[in-house]
């Protein structure tokens, strides 16, 4: 396990990232003009850095492969923990901060719902 949050609200405008292929996390600290577009969390204290390879897990749904993982995302998901998962596809992130998955539907993400990064094999 490199990483693990429970998602605890969900700003309103989500659905228009969502409709992008794109969520976004902040943990609790987050400033109010940031959670009307973000996934809200709760992280544990695991964290490893995230690579190419590994799997992140929304709840219950199938697990979608890290394609590309952006020069200072772990960065923010250690210390902020705020991450941007893009379902591009790509095998480099356009941004520094950019999680790049599969090219898949975003699952539906809930309160309540654990999100998981997990080592690829």
């Amino acid at each position: 396990m490199r990483y693990s949050t429970v998602v605890t609200s969900i700003g309103p405008l989500l659905g228009e990232f969502f409709a992008e292929r794109i969520i976004v996390l902040f943990n609790e600290d987050a400033p109010e003009e940031l959670r009307e577009f973000a996934v809200i969390h709760q992280p544990d204290d695991t964290f490893e850095a995230v690579q190419p390879g590994d799997l992140v897990c929304f709840g219950s749904h199938d697990p979608i492969r890290v394609t590309a993982v952006g020069d200072v995302a772990n960065k923010n998901i250690a210390v902020l923990g705020h991450a941007v998962f893009k379902c591009n596809g790509n095998d480099e992130a356009e941004l520094p901060g950019d999680v790049c998955l599969e090219e898949v539907p975003l699952p539906k993400v809930e309160v309540g719902q654990t999100i998981r990064i997990e080592a690829g094999g």
